[in-house]
């Protein structure tokens, strides 16, 4: 029998879920995509449909492994990685206690608003080592105890997404590190659940429902047969722990060391850069364990990148769209287009990316800044990308008081498919930025973390000389350091001065 030489690399993000197969030297085989739907039944609340969310993996599962053209056999392992925090209520039956909850839900914000105001995040920021979110499982898990009661007592899990995945293809409850470290759940010390976390939450008596803990490159369990029925997978086939989607991306960039930032411009803007000790700071958003032993991951987000183009495009675009998929081209190429037409001097519009979150206070907005009536969607394009660009730079700025300046980044995540926003990225920074081959990093970051786990390779630094290459380094434009310094100093003057009126 031919020894199985490809992994399977699953990627649920907030709102597309992705499977890619891959060969050890990192070639992408195959990909299969399918966007997946987010709820809104009240305001603040942002859930998925669990079952259908199950659906979608299923389906993409299914959908790569044909794309690739081979038999199931040929997989050596599978690892599922996806978006951190929000929550995956179980109950001990395996069924959903309630709706899946998305990483934009804010429907706690009166408890992180109590625990800021009431000196209990001063108490628990030495032991967690990050700040505390509305949808963080402490916060939801505090919700819901107060306000829902009985789907609280039900629930046996409490599940990060790609952890209920991996659950459902295997049927073993576990949880894994690097997830688990950034949910406030955790003493990141010592890397384990501790009781006096709970008890300054008031979630004493979730400590049962935590899954047993797993590391990232931990065999978790097998392809269960029922699993392997629907998605076309073999029965038996291991499945490891995976990984946080800030450390896949990560990982997938060829992150190993301190040397170098990385820039995630997705759904959120994540920005990071590993370190050997962890940093405890309230002025540092979070610190986690990173996969690779000795090293954790020092970030600052928040959710204020490329999703406000996906907005911008589905709200103003509709007839552009039309138009170019009609001509076989992606509405995002003319997107670029549009961008490019712009000079970086052609406008003084700005754009604060603040659609579904901010980095500027809990209440704070989106919005366009001196549109005057010549200003053309075009125009507004290049401020949407500009405020993005921004946005990453006020956290990288944060990151900075942590670490001497880089001497590069490596970005992944949509933004990272379009050479204008590169280029901008490169001279609003003024730091190199360099783009690896691969496209679906979440994935391909899930890939390498099976091949590890089933000693395909030696270590996660040789998994990724194996499988990461360079495609190309973006250098910036020196001159338009000036420029751009003058557009971002307005940017966050106008950020400063909206504080009082966001409240």
């Amino acid at each position: 029998m031919t020894a199985a030489r490809y992994l399977l690399g699953i990627d649920n993000g907030g709102t597309v879920t992705k499977a890619g197969i891959y060969d050890p030297t990192g070639t992408e085989i195959a990909v299969s995509a399918v966007k997946t739907e987010m709820r809104f039944p009240m305001p603040g609340h942002a859930e998925k449909d669990v079952d259908a969310l199950w659906a979608a993996n299923v389906r993409v599962i299914g959908e790569v492994i044909r794309r690739a053209g081979i038999d199931a056999s040929l997989i050596a392992a599978v690892a599922v990685t996806g978006y951190g925090n929000g929550m995956y209520l179980v109950d001990a039956d395996g069924r959903p206690a309630w709706s899946g909850i998305n990483s934009a839900d804010s429907r706690a914000a009166s408890f992180v608003e109590k625990w800021y105001a009431d000196g209990t995040f001063e108490r628990i920021l030495p032991l967690t080592c990050q700040a505390i979110w509305p949808a963080q499982p402490v916060a939801l898990l505090a919700w819901f105890k107060a306000h829902e009661p009985e789907a609280y007592a039900r629930t046996r899990w409490v599940f990060q997404c790609k952890d209920y995945i991996r659950y459902r293809l295997t049927g073993e409850p576990c949880a894994e590190l690097t997830d688990s470290s950034g949910t406030s759940l955790m003493n990141v010390h010592t890397l384990r659940y501790d009781p006096r976390v709970l008890e300054l939450f008031g979630i004493s008596d979730a400590m049962d429902k935590l899954p047993p803990m797993r590391l990232s490159s931990d065999i978790c369990g097998r392809v269960s047969r029922d699993a392997a029925a629907v998605t076309g997978l073999r029965e038996g086939t291991p499945v490891a722990g995976g990984l946080f989607d800030i450390d896949a991306c990560a990982l997938a960039t060829g992150i190993t060391d301190s040397e170098k930032l990385c820039l995630i411009a997705g759904s959120w803007s994540i920005n990071e850069y590993l370190s050997p000790v962890p940093v405890a700071s309230p002025d540092l958003f979070m610190t986690s364990a990173y996969c690779i032993p000795g090293y954790w991951l020092e970030s600052e987000s928040s959710a204020t990148s490329a999703s406000n183009l996906e907005w911008f495009v589905t709200e103003l675009m509709g007839g552009e769209r039309e138009k170019a998929e009609a001509a076989g081209r992606s509405v995002f190429a003319l997107c670029n287009e549009m961008v490019e037409s712009i000079a970086p001097t052609g406008s003084d519009a700005l754009f604060l990316p603040f659609l579904y979150g901010s980095n500027a206070g809990a209440h704070a907005s989106g919005c366009f800044i001196g549109l005057h009536g010549w200003h053309t969607r075009a125009h507004l394009l290049r401020a949407v990308y500009e405020g993005v660009v921004f946005s990453h730079r006020t956290h990288v700025e944060r990151l900075l008081k942590f670490r001497d300046r880089p001497g590069a980044a490596r970005i992944a995540g949509g933004a990272a498919k379009s050479d204008v926003w590169v280029q901008m990225f490169a001279d609003v920074l003024q730091l190199p930025i360099e783009v690896t081959r691969s496209e679906e990093l979440g994935a391909m970051g899930a890939a390498i973390c099976a091949g590890v786990a089933v000693g395909m390779f030696e270590s996660y630094g040789d998994a990724v000389a194996r499988m990461v290459r360079v495609a190309r380094t973006v250098d910036p434009d020196p001159a338009r350091r000036a420029i751009y310094d003058e557009s971002y100093g307005r940017y966050s003057s106008f950020v400063g001065a909206l504080r009082h009126v966001w409240g």
